[in-house]
């Protein structure tokens, strides 16, 4: 394997991880944004308020995209597999 080769594997493994790693993330975000935004302005500080929300949005988010998240993740490997037998591993 070349190191241009290499290189390309590289950066579509960061690519792979922006992909199914943002969803999930920036619902994260924008729900402790608004918990955050709430407590605020109700002078509630509870901590339990702040933790529900997000595992409630992130479980959602990956019960909507898991099977996208599957398919591009078992695509990029059977992509890898397959470049590692075609350089004689």
């Amino acid at each position: 394997m070349a190191d241009v080769d290499v290189g390309g594997l590289l950066r579509e493994a960061l690519l792979l991880i922006l992909k199914l790693g943002g969803p999930p993330l920036t619902v994260a975000l924008v729900v402790g944004l608004l918990v955050s935004l709430l407590q605020a302005v109700t002078q509630i500080n509870e901590t339990t308020l702040a933790f529900v929300p997000k595992v409630v949005a992130i479980g959602a988010v990956l019960l909507f995209t898991g099977g996208y998240m599957m398919s591009q993740l078992a695509d990029f490997t059977h992509v890898l597999f397959d470049r590692i037998i075609a350089a004689g591993g």
